[in-house]
């Protein structure tokens, strides 16, 4: 998973953060969202819901925040990552069968 979310950054176009994210799912530009293992409840339920009326992808990524931040070649915490263009990376078709 991480060297697809690495590919993603590269490529393709992806924003970090809360409040971003859900900007980018009340816009329905968002076509995947991850979340941290340690994403607070309250966040990643209103987050699934968001993503549930917008008709997005959400992935529960294994890792906790820093682990996602490092995978998306940040040196800081990112507990949401919202993809808008996966770019050359097969994240939003290959993500079903894992």
């Amino acid at each position: 998973m991480n060297s697809r979310i690495k590919l993603v950054m590269k490529s393709g176009k992806a924003i970090l953060g809360y409040k971003a994210t859900l900007k980018s799912l009340r816009t329905s530009k968002s076509k995947m969202v991850l979340i941290a293992s340690n994403c607070p409840p309250l966040r990643k339920s209103e987050i699934e819901y968001l993503a549930m009326l917008s008709k997005t992808q959400v992935h529960h990524y294994t890792g906790d925040n820093n682990e996602l931040g490092t995978a998306c070649g940040k040196f800081f915490n990112a507990s949401v990552m919202s993809i808008i263009d996966a770019g050359d990376s097969d994240i939003l078709t290959r993500n079903s069968k894992e």
